[in-house]
């Protein structure tokens, strides 16, 4: 009997939270060549396989916020498999680089879509190998560092709305819609002019 919880198929279009980590937990990137390899590759996917919205590489493991437009698993497996394809092809290296299989978090909300943001950035600094985010040139706080937009669910609220609601684009060749007083949504009227 198998006792291994068995992994969900996930969908495209929802944000999540990955890490995975280096087979044993050996810091491969702290050799800036493996870390620059692994950043073109986790690059050379935008677009295709996901959006990619923030990031951090540190020497044993990885973070990523990201948006799949093919599955969750399917977007890792290009990340990984590519950069160890990568890895044997330019750095001429035959060892096991990852361990199986990656963690994962659904992003639920823009608040837990902003604590994930910061976990990423507090990781150099939580081990003391820069002393803010934005100096640590394999995180997506780095100046120049390339990302997508954060998807519009994930936005936080518009300040000047009581709703949280964007602003939507203006109505064109329509007349404005008004409620009369005491009625409901439905029962709206449009002014003539």
């Amino acid at each position: 009997m198998n006792l291994r919880p068995t992994r969900q198929q996930t969908a495209s279009g929802q944000t999540y939270f990955v890490t995975s980590q280096t087979w044993q937990r050996r810091e491969l990137f702290r050799n800036p060549q493996w870390a620059d390899l692994f950043l073109e590759t986790l690059h050379s996917y935008r677009g295709r396989a996901y959006l990619l919205h923030e990031y951090v590489l540190m020497p044993e493991h990885f973070h990523i916020l990201i948006t799949p437009s093919v599955t969750l698993e399917r977007a890792v497996q290009f990340i990984k498999g590519g950069f160890s394809f990568k890895a044997k092809k330019e750095l001429q290296s035959s060892m096991e680089i990852w361990q199986v299989g990656f963690s994962d978090h659904r992003v639920r909300n823009a608040e837990d879509y902003q604590i994930h943001i910061e976990y990423i950035g507090r990781n150099p600094v939580g081990r003391k190998l820069v002393e803010r985010a934005i100096e640590y040139p394999y995180c997506s706080a780095f100046p120049g560092s390339k990302k997508d937009e954060v998807p519009q669910w994930l936005k936080p609220p518009d300040k000047g709305s009581p709703y949280g609601a964007a602003e939507a684009a203006p109505l064109h060749d329509e007349q404005p819609c008004v409620a009369t007083e005491g009625a409901t949504l439905h029962e709206s009227v449009v002014l003539k002019n």
